[in-house]
């Protein structure tokens, strides 16, 4: 426990902060806010459906039961548009001499490094409704599927260029597999 913070939560911050930093040198790239929108749109594509009709369903079981569908529905939806602004300020990538970072999560923080050698295939998508917001994810598969990782939520030039420079870095760091 520190002189300045009795409890020791500054001294715990300052450990999980220095675990999740960029590496030496860079510092995260954000992906686009339009990430929110994106994640908020597809929650109202889900939750609108299912609140009509998982409602008129249970409506037939008795209107208490419908009404419990609408409250547990509505609860979840709303926790989720708040969520989506931190979900979205949580992704980050970086580029390092010899690796790609990439750190997200809210709940479970997580930081992947990928060596630039170990990447095979990088790609771009964008399905309808990313092309309406002008997004993308670029997409890292390696040889380790379970290293397979994305990035969404980057506008598109900056996704093409990002996809660019890392298939250029993964053959200069071919380990020849």
């Amino acid at each position: 426990m520190s002189a300045d913070d009795p409890g020791g939560r500054s001294t715990a911050r300052s450990a999980l902060e220095t675990a999740f930093a960029a590496p030496e040198g860079t510092s995260w790239s954000r992906v686009s806010a339009s990430l929110t929108l994106y994640r908020r749109l597809t929650l109202l594509a889900v939750a609108v459906p299912a609140l009509l009709l998982g409602g008129a369903a249970l409506w037939t079981w008795g209107w208490p039961w419908a009404v419990v569908w609408v409250v547990l529905l509505v609860a979840a939806s709303a926790g989720g548009w708040v969520l989506a602004e931190r979900v979205c300020a949580s992704w980050g990538h970086a580029e390092g001499e010899t690796d790609f970072y990439l750190t997200y999560g809210v709940v479970t923080r997580q930081l992947v490094v990928i060596p630039y050698g170990r990447m095979q295939v990088v790609d771009v998508t964008s399905n309808l409704l990313e092309q309406a917001l002008g997004m993308a994810t670029v997409r890292v598969r390696t040889a380790a599927t379970t290293a397979d990782t994305r990035i969404p939520g980057l506008p598109l030039d900056d996704a093409v260029r990002l996809r660019d420079r890392l298939a250029a870095r993964s053959e200069t760091f071919s380990t020849g597999l």
